[in-house]
């Protein structure tokens, strides 16, 4: 018998499983592969590493990514924490929308007792040149450390997921969590952080989800009628990615203001967060801001944005009352903000 950690390999598609959309060697469209891809062949070096189980799930471009298949994920991961021989799960996952993907996973599974790592890549495996290889290959790594969190391994960094967003378009090192250090660093050798989260107690999931959620960035010039509008086409949540530490415009035809008064007279929350990707909201900072708290708004910290709206679509699914919304979301429930706010 192997004496091997075992690892479960979720694959959801994404460019990790690209191939040229045509034989033209110009070609530069990408496509999903027609079968999921024979990860053991491709990267032989994963036998090395565990025993690897893989199940293929989805074949998906991550930009088709929805809710749905979220609450699919989280049962599945779920059943796969439950199971005492694996050591982790890794999800191979389009880069576009991965970022929402683990907050969402962070939210939905709650506490864990062993890693659970997205990877995925932007080149295709079946690439010469590609960093899908390495990334799969520390996402492994990392589903077998004491990092019992839902996770990022790219680049050569495994970051918390619900702290982490997509920076850059073109480059390898394509994720950043800029409001909080890595949890591992991979150099020569393979460093896990001392602020990484303890392995909890697997509860029973709750996979409900609200996804009637509208995130607006706030930009000089937006009409505040286009906002109240939205109240009206049945929204439950709404996040603002207001400016620095959460200001909004607050003179007479500009202002968002009786916007959030209206949304807290429909018992719509609203939460605020910042455009910054350092930094964190402080509502009663300026007049703007104490003007939104005042009408109702929700202080946001410094989550980012996937994790905001994820959050949101989660509370909303669990809870109907708009207080028990906001304890929800003014707790630190995953690492997500770096305070719990009062």
């Amino acid at each position: 018998m192997s004496n091997k950690p075992r690892v479960l390999i979720v694959q959801t598609g994404g460019t990790f499983a690209m191939v040229k959309a045509d034989a033209s060697r110009d070609s530069v469209t990408l496509a999903l592969a027609p079968e999921p891809l024979d990860l053991i062949a491709q990267v032989p070096t994963l036998a090395s590493l565990a025993e690897i189980e893989p199940l293929p799930l989805f074949q998906l471009d991550s930009a088709d990514m929805q809710p749905s298949h979220w609450a699919t994920l989280a049962r599945v991961v779920h059943e796969a924490l439950s199971r005492p021989e694996l050591a982790g799960v890794v999800i191979i996952h389009g880069t576009d929308t991965m970022a929402y993907s683990a907050s969402a996973l962070a939210f939905l599974l709650g506490p864990i007792p062993r890693p659970v790592v997205l990877t995925g890549a932007q080149r295709p495996l079946s690439d010469a040149r590609t960093d899908a290889r390495s990334n799969l290959v520390d996402a492994v790594i990392a589903a077998t450390l004491p990092v019992p969190e839902v996770a990022i391994a790219f680049g050569s960094r495994v970051l918390r997921g619900c702290r982490t967003a997509k920076v850059d378009a073109w480059a390898f090192d394509a994720f950043d969590s800029p409001g909080h250090p890595p949890l591992v660093d991979f150099g020569l050798g393979v460093a896990v952080a001392p602020h990484v989260r303890r392995a909890g107690v697997l509860g029973p999931l709750d996979d409900r989800l609200e996804t009637r959620v509208l995130a607006v960035r706030v930009f000089p010039g937006l009409d505040p009628r286009v906002v109240r509008g939205a109240l009206q086409t049945g929204i439950r949540g709404l996040v603002l990615e207001a400016y620095g530490t959460g200001n909004l415009p607050n003179l007479a035809k500009s202002s968002l203001i009786p916007a959030i008064e209206e949304a807290s007279a429909l018992d719509i929350p609203v939460l605020v967060v910042s455009q910054c990707a350092r930094g964190h909201v402080e509502l009663r900072r300026y007049e703007g801001g104490s003007a939104a708290a005042d009408a109702g708004a929700i202080d946001g910290g410094d989550m980012t944005v996937e994790a905001a709206v994820a959050k949101l679509m989660v509370a909303l699914g669990r809870h109907r009352r708009l207080e028990e919304v906001r304890r929800f979301l003014l707790a630190d429930l995953a690492g997500e903000r770096t305070t719990s706010s009062p």
